[in-house]
């Protein structure tokens, strides 16, 4: 029974250590755009520069 004398007090500090890291998430941005990333990878974007394998006679 003294055990938890210890125990209880850990588990609210690791409770509110987890809380205090879901806020500070929110605060900064983490979960504004949440399916950007997930549409971005669908979508070919045009290359601007060819690079420097592209040998091919511009016709």
């Amino acid at each position: 029974m003294n055990i938890l004398v210890f125990l209880v007090p850990a588990a609210l500090l690791l409770g509110l250590l987890g809380l205090a890291a879901f806020l500070w998430s929110l605060k900064s941005g983490q979960y504004d755009d949440l399916e950007g990333a997930a549409e971005r990878i669908l979508f070919d974007e045009d290359p601007e520069d060819d690079g420097p394998g592209d040998d091919r006679p511009v016709s």
